[in-house]
């Protein structure tokens, strides 16, 4: 019986020593494992953070790009700013230079003589602004009656009406009238636009009553003022 035992103690111990072996073989193992995993997240771990710098080299150098091409644009268009400033500073400038050499050919020149378009006389009828025919050969006329080059003339066109109808209708249809002159001086005898002057007075300035037909007629009129 006691030889049993001690077989079966022996027995025991021989077992356990095996399992024991055994699971410390396992353990080593997937430990193993473990760490080969570890390792490979660690590489890829890496290799992510890699890509990342790279990725965010490569945005900055996309920003400076775009920096320096928003400051290029800004450069560009204020040049273009400044440029149109200065082209419209020569424009105003070549403007009232030729404003100011016309003023100064206008007073050196003296009023030849005045010619009227009434309607009593062939000129334009109650409100109207179309030229008529009769006040377009009156102002062929008063071409061919200028003995100087016409092209070195300076026009001066009043546009005057009766006093029928308000005051401000009245100022229009008396600038219309003018600029009906003005036109046909320009398209038909070439005159520079830059010798014509026109003015509208409307019914402020009557050249008889208005008290009756035939005076309003004499009202509705054109003036021009020759100046060589």
């Amino acid at each position: 019986m006691r030889q049993s035992m001690v077989g079966f103690i022996v027995f025991a111990l021989a077992v356990g020593g095996t399992t024991a072996c055994a699971t410390k073989g396992f353990v080593r193992t997937e430990t193993g494992k473990v760490n080969s995993k570890t390792d490979t997240l660690s590489q890829e771990l890496e290799k992510t953070q890699e890509r990342t710098r790279q990725n965010e080299a490569k945005i900055t150098a996309v920003d400076g790009k775009a920096q320096g091409a928003r400051t290029a644009a800004d450069a560009a268009q204020q040049a273009a700013t400044a440029a149109d400033q200065k082209a419209l500073a020569a424009g105003e400038s070549a403007k009232v230079a030729a404003d100011k050499a016309a003023a100064v050919d206008k007073n050196t020149k003296r009023l030849m003589y005045t010619v009227v378009l009434s309607e009593d006389q062939g000129g334009f009828k109650f409100n109207a602004t179309l030229l008529p025919a009769e006040a377009k050969a009156k102002l062929d006329e008063m071409i061919v009656g200028i003995k100087a080059d016409p092209k070195g003339a300076y026009f001066e066109i009043e546009g005057h009406t009766d006093n029928v109808g308000t005051k401000m209708v009245n100022e229009r249809v008396g600038l219309e009238r003018a600029e009906a002159v003005k036109r046909y001086l320009y398209e038909q005898h070439s005159i520079p636009l830059h010798r014509m002057n026109v003015i509208s007075y409307g019914q402020e300035k009557p050249a008889s009553p208005n008290a009756t037909k035939e005076g309003r007629a004499q009202n509705r009129r054109i003036v021009i003022k020759v100046l060589i």
